[in-house]
């Protein structure tokens, strides 16, 4: 006597159509694509590009924040600095006010590259929002914001670098 327990393939079905798990992580990995390829040029990949945007503020910023801002633990966060730190556009120093906490920070050459990939992140960006019907990639955000649990949008530009500055400050 067999203890197998059959699935109905309907089932499966069901899964394919209806998962929100399943169907952010294909877009997820069809966003990654589009953005290393179209990045490629520039030796970045997405999460490099992400990763060193997330280093460009008026101060170096500790680990914490950043992984907390990326969703990655601090390991992976620091596995992840390892070819920025080989190519030196990145660097991680000791932080003077805790000499156990490391403050990370873009070089000169590591500004210049993520200038250089700014202009095709903005390119790719927008043909992305194309595609999306109209209020589209606003309405995406912030759904994607509430499934991850961020809670509401990001601040304007101007008053988010005044909290970035207050919360990165030590």
């Amino acid at each position: 006597m067999s203890n197998s327990v059959e699935i109905p393939f309907s089932t499966t079905l069901l899964v394919r159509d209806t998962c929100l798990c399943l169907h952010a992580q294909r877009a997820a990995r069809a966003l990654a694509r589009l953005f290393d390829d179209a990045l490629r040029p520039t030796g970045l990949t997405n999460g490099q590009f992400s990763l060193m945007m997330s280093l460009n503020r008026p101060e170096p910023p500790p680990m914490g924040p950043v992984a907390a801002l990326l969703a990655m633990d601090q390991t992976t966060l620091t596995a992840a600095l390892k070819p920025l730190q080989r190519k030196g556009w990145v660097m991680v120093m000791e932080n003077p006010r805790d000499r156990r906490g490391r403050l990370l920070a873009l070089t000169g050459e590591g500004k210049a590259a993520l200038a250089n990939a700014l202009p095709i992140w903005k390119e790719t960006h927008a043909m992305l929002d194309g595609r999306l019907p109209d209020g589209g990639s606003a309405r995406l955000r912030q759904e994607l914001l509430a499934v991850s649990g961020s809670g509401e949008a990001p601040k304007p530009a101007a008053r988010q670098s005044r909290k970035n500055e207050r919360t990165t400050a030590g």
